[in-house]
C-alpha cells in the first residue's frame, strides 16, 4: 500500500479545513472575507470560524489592514526558513548574490526545488534604478525555469524518471527529450535561455552542488540589457557561474556525480 492510499485511509477533519484556507489564502492577492472563504471551500461560515480564529491567534493568517478580508502572513515562509537547508543556504548564499547584484548590475535569486515547482528563497535586486527580479516567495512550474533545470540536470537518472511520473511535463515534450536537454545541461555547467514569460530577458542559471554531488539549489540572473554598463552578458554568465561554485564549495560540494 503506497503512501497516497495511506493518506486517504485515515482522516483528520479540523486540520483538513486549516490548511484548505492556507491554501486557498495562498492563491489570492487581496484576501479573502469570512463568508467568501467558506463559500470558495463549500462550507458553512460556522465551519471555519474556529479555524480562522485560531490561525489568527497562530500568527498564520490576518486581516487586510481596514477590510474584512483574511490574508496570509510571512508566518509560513519563516518556517520554511527555519529548515537547516534553507538556513544555511540563505545564509550563504546572501553575501555571494550582494556581491554578484553590485559586480554586474543586475538582479540575482536563489531558488531550490519545492514540490512540483520551483521556490524563490533568496533575492537580491540590482542596485541600478531600472530592475528585472523575481519576488521572494515565488512559485515557478519546475519544467518552465531554467532554475529548475538546471537543479534536474544534477539529479539521479531514478529521481528524475519519479519526478516526471509525478508532475506533468510540457505538453507535447517527452521524457527523453527531456532528459537529452538536462544531460547538455549537465555537460555545459550552466544554461541560459530566453525567459518563458517576460521577453527580453534571458534567464542564466547556474547549480549549487552538495556534498554528494546532487543539485540542490540554483543561482540566477534574469538579464536584461542595460546601456549604462562595461559588464556584457559573458562576464554576467561568468560571474554567476563562478558565484554558484564557490557557493557549492561553501557547502562541501564541486562536481556532480549524479549517474544516468
Amino acid at each position: 500500500m503506497g503512501l497516497k492510499s495511506q493518506t486517504r485511509r485515515y482522516s483528520a477533519p479540523a486540520l483538513e479545513k486549516g490548511l484548505d484556507i492556507l491554501e486557498l489564502l495562498s492563491e489570492q492577492e487581496f484576501g479573502l472575507s469570512q463568508a467568501k472563504i467558506a463559500r470558495a471551500l463549500n462550507r458553512s461560515v460556522g465551519e471555519i470560524f474556529r479555524m480562522l480564529v485560531v490561525l489568527q491567534e497562530r500568527g498564520y493568517i490576518t486581516f487586510e489592514p481596514g477590510s474584512d478580508r483574511y490574508v496570509l502572513t510571512t508566518f509560513l515562509f519563516e518556517i520554511a526558513h527555519r529548515t537547516p537547508l534553507v538556513r544555511r543556504l540563505a545564509a550563504l548564499a546572501d553575501p555571494l548574490m550582494r556581491r554578484l547584484a553590485i559586480d554586474i548590475n543586475q538582479s540575482v535569486h536563489l531558488t531550490i526545488l519545492s514540490g512540483d515547482d520551483i521556490l524563490v528563497v533568496g533575492q537580491v535586486d540590482s542596485p541600478g534604478n531600472n530592475i528585472m527580479s523575481v519576488r521572494l516567495g515565488a512559485k515557478i512550474d519546475i519544467w518552465r525555469a531554467s532554475s529548475g533545470r538546471v537543479i534536474l540536470a544534477h539529479q539521479s537518472a531514478s529521481d528524475l524518471r519519479e519526478r516526471a511520473t509525478k508532475s506533468s511535463l510540457p505538453e507535447g515534450v517527452t521524457f527523453e527529450e527531456i532528459q537529452s536537454d538536462l544531460k547538455k545541461i549537465r555537460d555545459l555547467g550552466h544554461e541560459v535561455m530566453d525567459s518563458f514569460v517576460v521577453r527580453g530577458v534571458v534567464n542564466i542559471s547556474a547549480p549549487v552542488i552538495d556534498h554528494s554531488g546532487r543539485g540542490i539549489a540554483a543561482l540566477n540572473i534574469p538579464y536584461i540589457e542595460r546601456m549604462d554598463t562595461k559588464v556584457s552578458f559573458g562576464q554576467c554568465t561568468e560571474r554567476l557561474i563562478a558565484a554558484a561554485r564557490q557557493l557549492s564549495l561553501s557547502l562541501g560540494g564541486a562536481h556532480s556525480t549524479v549517474s544516468d
